[in-house]
């Protein structure tokens, strides 16, 4: 089977804990596993930064506010392992290694977040170039890769394929503006630029919109790939 390493953005997976699309990804994940190795790192949402900022308002650094932040994309982590039931390997691995020797057990692998720092996109990024995925998937809250923030800017073109050098070059611009917010970071798409694993972006809030991506090709997102350009259907 191939391997497939899937970030799920927090704002996609659970939105708020009155709000989440658990049941929606576990079925989803659960009929991807039939024809792919897969593992799932799990962002922390909104939830994840109201919690950082009350860390700030009460005087905390940014690495222990980064630490209460991983727990919350390990609480995600665990939910989604809850969904999943016996399609999932029981416990929330904590490090690369964990998860490469969790994987042995044929189960889909969940995982939060891994050091202070550290974005769970590029948690991702290292997971992929680790276990030697085939494809890297981020399932945001957004529909593509655009040259500037969409809601901000009317303008924004959308790419539907753009190499990892030009990924890199859009981040840089965008973050010279303040309050810039990319749709993944600088670690991780030079992470992705060195292991040349095809990266693609798409709408997390449609999680049956990856089978089809996938299984026959119908993709509506962004991919970043160098030489190779036929990654999808995998």
């Amino acid at each position: 089977m191939k391997k497939v390493v899937i970030s799920v953005g927090g704002s996609v997976l659970v939105p708020s804990l009155e709000s989440h699309q658990l049941k929606e990804w576990a079925s989803t994940l659960k009929e991807l596993a039939q024809d792919y190795h897969l593992f799932c790192v799990c962002g922390g949402g909104g939830e994840a930064r109201r919690y950082i900022s009350v860390c700030r308002d009460i005087g905390l650094d940014e690495a222990t506010s980064d630490e209460l932040g991983i727990m919350v994309t390990r609480i995600n982590a665990f939910l989604l392992i809850a969904a999943l039931g016996d399609s999932a390997y029981p416990t929330v691995t904590t490090s690369y290694r964990e998860a490469k020797e969790a994987a042995l057990h044929g189960r889909i692998i969940v995982m939060g977040g891994i050091t202070p720092g550290q974005t769970t996109d590029a948690v991702s990024a290292v997971l992929a170039e680790e276990v030697a995925a085939d494809l890297l998937i981020n399932a945001t809250a957004v529909d593509a890769i655009y040259s500037a923030d969409p809601k901000k800017d009317a303008n924004a073109k959308r790419f539907s394929l753009i190499t990892p050098s030009d990924l890199i070059g859009i981040i840089m611009k965008e973050r010279m503006g303040a309050g810039s917010n990319m749709i993944v970071d600088l670690v991780a798409a030079k992470i992705i630029e060195r292991s040349a694993i095809p990266f693609a972006v798409m709408d997390g809030r449609k999680p049956q919109d990856i089978i089809s991506a996938l299984r026959t090709g119908e993709f509506h997102g962004t991919l970043v790939a160098g030489q190779s350009r036929e990654v999808l259907p995998l």
